[in-house]
């Protein structure tokens, strides 16, 4: 591998730049890194030559490591924006400089130079100055200079950025024929999807520091794993439907599960894709070819020469919800985007207002369906936390959230969520506000009813009390998360585990919450019995050991730890000795009643740990029991 990063992390103060990113690039690759301004990937670049230390994690080039290397020791050559090149020097000379500085002798030089003169294709401009070349011709001057030193890896920071639009598409074509005849592996950062798509041989798409997916062009525009991928990547119609046996339902419509889609559980949720010029448009729905969605009105035309674009508003599906585009505030049903070649256009002609049977040709099912978070605040000093935190988790995990404010006076409600949404800031997949006047519990219960939740996150001090907690497990599916410490960044958590399928839902979904926070984890079970014999442990340890390895796939580092002796005491005594950030829990079985208490053993656990936020995991077996009791009301 000619690049290799190992677990990269850089902060500045709380915030995180780069997070636990790993990424190997191989000999002779073009590899393009592509995110949104701020989402890192300079950082990134400046870290593996050497102009800043990451925090954590090593940079190997070529097998050797380089992270404690000095730039001029690590043989990276780095194309800047800007160009950079010297102004008083000439075309020949700014080629030159690195190899004058390293007193190679000057017949090597120049025929160093020459080479690199006709690999750019500046032949017989050696002689001008910068000032006399054209942006694009600048820009072959700095590549020139880069490769002079033969590099072991090339880094691009938005080497095109600066040059219009005809002259980008012309140099692209040059810069992958000169990185391919010079077989350097290069990483080239950009926010250019159309740069990307026409560079890359595989592209690694960034957002808030985290690396979330790496493929090739067409496996990350055809079958993404991530909701932000997804949407990232041109444009796409998101809908959330359903999986059973074996097949995708949106609504009563069911299709085929295709051959690249990853292993489903019967009957979950699942975020379905189908790109614009999968969509098939047809008089009738005889005539389309197709599996068919149902009828829908086209409300917007546009044509850019090659397409059509069509924007078709489609009555409402039971059970559906759509995710993208996104809904116009009032409209009932849900929007798709279609692009038409031109010949498809002539052969169905349409017109805005137009009835359309709209129909699905190949559609995709994301094998890492987004999270959705209720954040909860009052205004009071207690949501302080569960704003900071909750807006810093939306916007790793790239969450669809929804802030709910509950108070009486809407005057003062309104201004405090201005300010809230202000902290919380942009960065997920979709954020609404909803408020409510009536108290806590039934303005959270009516919120959950409405929307499938993951988790709903609270503010909480012990000097609270735990009726808030219980109410907000009473109904709904989602987990909790009790939010007390004053940073939103969370580090390390501690997931205390009994063995047993309970412990594998805790495991389950503490790491589809870490796996965006580049977190580590400790799992932790308490021997409560002494007299638990040799076997029993065995069978403990290798619980354990299965849940690193869970975690481990979805990038977790975690350890494992086996105490004997009272619970409360043996959270409190591991807490002593690490720093924690997070303990996860699970939520304790309805009783007799179907009610949720906590006023035993987690309660006491709550009250006796300060300054650290918990997630309380809602196990299957717990939804069950919840479920009967309510079928039983």
């Amino acid at each position: 591998m000619s690049i290799q990063l190992e677990n990269i992390s850089k902060y500045y103060g709380q915030q995180v730049v780069v997070n636990n990113l790993s990424l190997e690039v191989k000999d002779g690759e073009f590899f393009v890194l592509l995110g949104a301004s701020g989402s890192g990937k300079t950082t990134v670049l400046n870290i593996i030559a050497g102009l800043i230390q990451p925090d954590k994690g090593k940079v190997l080039l070529h097998g050797r490591d380089v992270t404690e290397l000095a730039t001029q020791e690590r043989n990276v050559g780095f194309v800047f924006q800007n160009y950079a090149l010297f102004q008083y020097m000439t075309v020949a000379e700014n080629i030159e400089f690195g190899l004058s500085v390293r007193k190679i002798e000057k017949s090597k030089r120049e025929k160093r130079r020459d080479e690199l003169l006709e690999l750019v294709g500046l032949v017989g401009l050696g002689g001008r100055m910068p000032s006399q070349l054209s942006g694009g011709q600048q820009q072959r001057v700095a590549l020139a200079r880069a490769l002079a030193l033969e590099p072991d890896v090339l880094l691009l920071d938005e080497p095109l950025g600066a040059l219009d639009a005809k002259i980008r598409v012309e140099l692209r074509r040059s810069l992958k024929n000169i990185q391919q005849k010079s077989g350097v592996a290069a990483i080239l950062v950009t926010h250019d999807q159309d740069e990307a798509f026409d560079l890359a041989d595989r592209i690694g798409v960034m957002n808030f520091g985290r690396l979330i997916e790496v493929g090739t062009p067409q496996e990350l525009y055809q079958y993404p794993k991530t909701e932000y991928v997804a949407s990232f990547l041109g444009s796409a119609n998101l809908l959330l439907g359903q999986i059973k046996a074996g097949q995708v339902y949106i609504g009563d419509h069911a299709f085929p599960l295709s051959d690249e889609t990853y292993n489903f559980n019967l009957n979950q949720r699942a975020q379905i894709l189908f790109r614009p010029e999968d969509v098939a448009l047809a008089v009738s729905q005889e005539d389309l070819g197709c599996m068919p969605l149902g009828q829908g009105k086209i409300i917007e035309q546009g044509f850019n020469g090659s397409n059509e674009h069509l924007r078709v508003e489609m009555p409402a599906i039971e059970g559906v919800r759509p995710i993208a585009p996104p809904v116009p505030y009032g409209l009932s049903g849900f929007l798709l985007d279609i692009n038409r070649s031109a010949e498809q256009s002539t052969n169905f002609p349409t017109q805005k207002s137009d009835l359309a049977w709209v129909g699905i040709r190949r559609l995709h099912v994301l094998s890492h369906p987004g999270l959705n978070f209720l954040l909860v605040t009052d205004g009071s000093l207690r949501s302080s936390p569960a704003i900071s935190l909750g807006g810093y988790l939306a916007r790793m995990a790239h969450a669809r959230l929804t802030m709910l404010g509950i108070g009486q006076d809407s005057a003062r409600l309104e201004e405090h969520l201005l300010e809230a949404r202000k902290q919380v800031g942009s960065g997920m997949a979709a954020m609404s506000v909803q408020t409510s006047t009536k108290p806590f519990s039934k303005a959270v219960a009516e919120a959950v009813e409405m929307q499938p939740l993951d988790m709903a996150i609270i503010g909480w001090r012990p000097t609270a009390g735990f009726s808030d907690i219980e109410n907000a497990l009473q109904t709904g599916e989602h987990h909790l998360l009790l939010a007390a410490q004053p940073t939103p960044r969370l580090g390390k958590a501690l997931i205390c585990l009994e063995s047993g399928e309970p412990g594998k839902d805790n495991v389950a979904f503490a790491g589809r919450l870490l796996r965006h926070l580049g977190a580590d984890a400790t799992l932790m079970t308490v021997i409560t019995n002494e007299a638990e014999n040799d076997s029993q442990k065995r069978r403990i340890e290798r619980f354990l050991t299965a849940g690193k390895n869970s975690l481990a796939r979805f990038g977790v580092n975690a350890d494992i730890q086996i105490k004997t002796g009272n619970l409360i005491s043996a959270i409190q005594e591991e807490m002593k000795t690490q720093t924690y950030d997070l303990v996860v829990l699970g939520a304790p079985l309805p009783n007799a009643y179907g009610k949720v208490d906590l006023q035993g053993t987690i309660g006491t656990i709550l009250n006796s740990v300060e300054d650290c936020s918990f997630l309380i995991i809602r196990s299957r077996q717990f939804q069950r029991m919840q479920n009967r009791f309510r079928r039983n009301l």
